[in-house]
């Protein structure tokens, strides 16, 4: 079987004071007017997921304007193993906690054991040639569909390196410097072989389909993390190098204001394999096509390393794509033999799907099945 949400129910989450959607295994297809809250139910779905969904918002800005209830997102999802009902809403000190079959998880990351996400977004279409920060993102969230616990790894680094940088910055005590950056090699030793195992596997599965014409396949690298030093592939050798490394950089690291050196440095090198090329130097259709053809590849790879094939949220994907290319993009879904959601103003554009996708039509905050 496929696995799928089955029901999905929002309360007081973004402009939906509530909603309610029964689905079967088909994909799922939004269409409405701009703003009418397509992206809003596929950021409801991506929050039953390490991480703050595919916005990356604060879970204060989730609620919904002028409601007294807390926002909340639940899903029934139908597994080999039977159904389980996944749940995460708000807490008071903004902040979320998730239930998972009535009672509460032991972890966020106990969600991933029921279904992991993808998700592209019209914002992610110049991400090949915008900031670093942005590839490094959207690698931890490929990352994250494989290792759960990444999320909080990258989480935790950042919060210990912000410590560290006020410490520096106020001349603080030097015993609690170093406890802060051996807590910040052992997060960002973590942080660096999750990123770079996970571009290994996906680098050798994109490898067996160079030949598929219809996505470009992307040739995938890490800057370096150390400059003119090889990095060991041992997590205890490299928290003991990286925790050295900022010990001895302190005074230039004060001077500067910042940590100039560790994973939050690393950028992700993107190339389109069969030209050779940069990704950012290639067209916007040749740019889109390879993002495409990314995530496509990471969802098998996910379903090959951990036996879940994430559901895949994509925002205006077939906005821009000439239908030769969105044919090909419906049948590469398909292929995946998982459920997607997919949103866009004009029904004509998911024509080609026929009766392989369930619609339904949002307008201001309100669901209804299309026929």
């Amino acid at each position: 079987m496929i696995r799928h949400i089955s029901r999905l129910r929002l309360t007081a989450f973004r402009n939906y004071a509530s909603a309610a959607l029964d689905l079967d295994a088909r994909h799922v297809v939004l269409t409405g007017p701009n703003g009418s809250g397509k992206t809003n139910l596929l950021e409801a779905i991506s929050v039953l997921s390490p991480g703050r969904g595919l916005r990356g918002a604060s879970f204060d800005n989730l609620q919904s304007l002028g409601s007294d209830l807390p926002w909340a997102v639940a899903a029934s999802i139908e597994t080999e193993n039977g159904p389980a009902d996944i749940g995460t809403g708000a807490l008071p000190d903004g902040g979320r906690r998730v239930r998972i079959n009535g009672a509460n998880a032991r972890s966020i990351e106990a969600m991933s054991d029921y279904l992991r996400v993808l998700w592209l977004t019209p914002a992610m279409d110049g991400l090949f040639s915008g900031p670093a920060g942005d590839r490094r993102r959207f690698l931890d969230r490929l990352v994250t569909t494989l290792i759960p616990a990444h999320s909080a790894a990258v989480s935790d680094f950042d919060k210990a390196m912000r410590q560290r940088n006020r410490l520096l910055e106020e001349g603080g005590d030097a015993r609690w410097l170093s406890a802060l950056e051996a807590q910040m090699a052992e997060l960002g030793a973590a942080v660096h072989l999750n990123r770079s195992d996970s571009l290994q596997h996906l680098q050798a599965l994109i490898a067996e389909s160079l030949d598929d014409t219809n996505f470009p396949a992307a040739q995938l690298a890490l800057t370096p993390l150390l400059e003119a030093e090889p990095v060991p592939t041992v997590s205890a050798e490299l928290e003991a190098l990286l925790a050295q490394r900022w010990h001895a950089a302190r005074g230039l690291d004060r001077a500067a204001g910042r940590t100039t050196s560790g994973p939050h440095r690393v950028d992700l090198e993107v190339v389109h394999a069969q030209k050779g090329m940069p990704a950012a130097l290639g067209s916007t259709g040749e740019q889109k096509a390879l993002l495409i053809g990314l995530v496509l590849a990471h969802a098998r790879l996910v379903r090959l390393r951990c036996g879940i094939t994430p559901f895949l949220l994509l925002d205006e994907i077939a906005a821009h794509l000439d239908p030769d290319r969105r044919s090909a993009l419906f049948q590469a879904l398909d292929g995946l033999e998982t459920q997607c959601f997919l949103t866009g103003t004009d029904a004509l554009l998911f024509e080609a799907l026929q009766d392989r996708a369930q619609h339904i039509g949002v307008r201001d905050g309100r669901l209804a099945r299309q026929g």
